[in-house]
Order: C-alpha cells, then structure tokens, then sequence
C-alpha cells in the first residue's frame, strides 16, 4: 500500500516538541497541543522514543487515550531501548547535541537489532496506550548521530530492523516502514538495497525551504518514481525559517539568517506567512506524502493549518526562483 494511501491528510503532526525539545514544557500545555491538533482535524501523529526519553509517547498516549483509535494514525521510531535506570550529564545526541536536555532522564540505549525492534514496539505500544502503530521508522542511520561509523550501523539495521519489520508489515502486523533521518545519503542507500521493500521514509531538515538541493539531485525523482512516500519533517528547519534561533538543532548561521530576511522580505511584499511558504513548497514535490511540523504550544496548531490553506500568488513563487532562492529544479506549487 503507498504511503499517501496510509496518511489521512498531508498535514501531521510532529510530536518531537512533546519530549520537552528546547525546553522545559509544562504537563498542561504538551497535553492541549495534542487536543488542539485533534480538534483542528489533524489525524497523523508522529512520535519517537528518543523524543525525551519517551517523554513524547507517554505524553501523546495520554492525550489521545479517549479518540477512537480507528479514527488516526501513529508512526514511531525503533533503534532506541529506553531502560528503566537513570542516567547523570549530557548525553552523546550526535548533531542533536542537548535538545532533549529536559527529557526524562532514563538511559537511551543504541540498538537496530531484530529482538531490540520488536522489543521497542512492544514498549512503545504501552507509552502510547494503543495496541497497534501503523508506519514504523528506523531512527537515525546516518551521518549524524554515527559518524564515520554510519555504514556500520545501516548495515546491522538492515539484517536485524529491516527485516523485522518486512516481515511485520507482510503479516499485516504494521502498514508501513522506512528510515526516520536528517541525512538524504541514509535513504538513497535504502533505495539503492536488494531484499528490503520500504514502503517510504521520514526524512527531516532535508527538504525545505533553506535546504533542499541534495535531495533534489536523486532522491526525490526516484522517489516519485517508485511510488516511496517522503514524509517531511522540520519544515521549519528547527524553527529558523519561521523566525527562530536554531537552524537544525544548532544556533543558525549567519548565511542560514540572511537567507531566511530575503525569503522573508519577498513573503511580506506578497502578504504571505512563512510558514504558508515553507508547508507548500515542501508538499509541491510530487514525492511528498505528507509533512509534519512541530509544535509546543496550541496555537502554533492553527498557524500550520491555515498556513496550508493560504493563497500564496504565482509571482512569489517566480520571484522566488529569479533571485536564487530555491533551487530551479525543485516544484513548485500549481506547476510554476
């Protein structure tokens, strides 16, 4: 089954903020940015146990416990065990650094074996209080988080986690697998595999606004082609595209800043909103199933929907490709 057949609209919900990402976020405001999203008609909700330690599944289970569970659907993310022992300092996050500084403070342990992936379903179920995930994503087999050590980790991932979750998808067990990663690298070579049929990928930071040529170079063609949903996430680009500091976990660059105040001056000549830009043109690729901003706060919920049902006119997008600032190969919305 494609991926857009699975996601019941092109606008998730990114659950990543819930794990206290940034910031300390209070019970009370994490649980009603959840009922916001579902009150707002948002139906797709993607979660992780590396967002706070499973902070972020325990959060999203409590909130959506009462929805009828036939009603949405869930993705989530193995190659992580979180344990029930603590742990002190900072942890090892790669180029996540200490995002998740305010998450529970539970020992996150690395593993894409086949007993672990069945393991950290099993455990996610329970944070999310539901008896069955629709798409599974293998998190973070990049460049990233492993270094040079990467192509080491992709590989015990393919002979343990792709295959566990072949078979599971097969016995109807899940709908849908694929790579959950910031990197473009990572899901070409999931592509490129003999044996492993992934039904799509999640891929975050890689196809927005300020950072899309290297996905537009390979992937998103042979995506296209081959019927493999994209699933875009941070399309925000951690907040930067939309005014924020931080541009991919890290304080953003000046390059990055200059790039976001003429991509700003052209939207504010248009009288269009930033992030009306930045959803429509990540959803432009045909590629693209669906994207999933972030949020920690109830209003930001509304902001996103109406930033996708805003009309933005043809002559941004124009004077948007005439000054450089998108690559000219990538779609743009309406054809243009």
């Amino acid at each position: 089954m494609a991926l857009k057949d699975i996601l019941p609209s092109k606008l998730g919900f990114g659950a990543a903020p819930l794990g206290n990402m940034f910031r300390d976020i209070p019970e009370d405001e994490a649980l009603a940015t959840v009922d916001a999203a579902w009150a707002d008609g948002i139906r797709y909700y993607d979660n992780a146990p590396f967002y706070g330690a499973g902070l972020a599944e325990i959060r999203m289970g409590e909130a959506l416990a009462a929805k009828p569970r036939s009603d949405y659907v869930i993705s989530t993310k193995v190659g992580r065990i979180v344990l029930d022992e603590t742990e002190d300092g900072p942890r090892d996050n790669g180029e996540k650094g200490s995002v998740f500084a305010h998450g529970r403070p539970n020992k996150v342990v690395n593993d894409y074996s086949e007993d672990a992936t069945l393991r950290s379903i099993e455990d996610s179920l329970k944070r999310l209080k539901t008896d069955r995930i629709e798409i599974v994503w293998v998190h973070d087999v990049a460049q990233d988080f492993y270094g040079d050590e990467w192509l080491a980790v992709f590989e015990s991932a393919r002979k343990g986690a792709f295959k566990a979750l072949d078979r599971l998808r097969d016995e109807g067990v899940i709908k849908a697998w694929g790579l959950g990663v910031n990197k473009v690298e990572a899901v070409e070579l999931l592509l490129d595999l003999d044996g492993p049929r992934p039904d799509g990928s999640l891929l975050a930071g890689r196809y927005t606004l300020l950072d899309h040529d290297r996905a537009l170079q390979r992937l998103m063609p042979k995506a296209a082609e081959r019927g493999f949903g994209i699933v875009v996430g941070g399309p925000y680009s951690s907040g930067a595209l939309v005014g924020g500091p931080n541009f991919e976990y890290a304080p953003a660059t000046p390059a990055i800043l200059a790039k976001v105040a003429s991509i700003k001056a052209l939207a504010d000549r248009h009288g269009i909103s930033m992030k009306a830009a930045g959803l429509q043109f990540s959803l432009a690729n045909p590629a693209v199933a669906a994207v999933i901003p972030g949020a920690s706060r109830p209003s930001r919920i509304a902001e996103d929907s109406a930033a996708l049902a805003e009309t933005i006119p043809a002559d941004f997008w124009h004077e948007l490709r005439a000054a450089g600032l998108v690559n000219p190969a990538a779609p743009l919305p309406d054809g243009i």
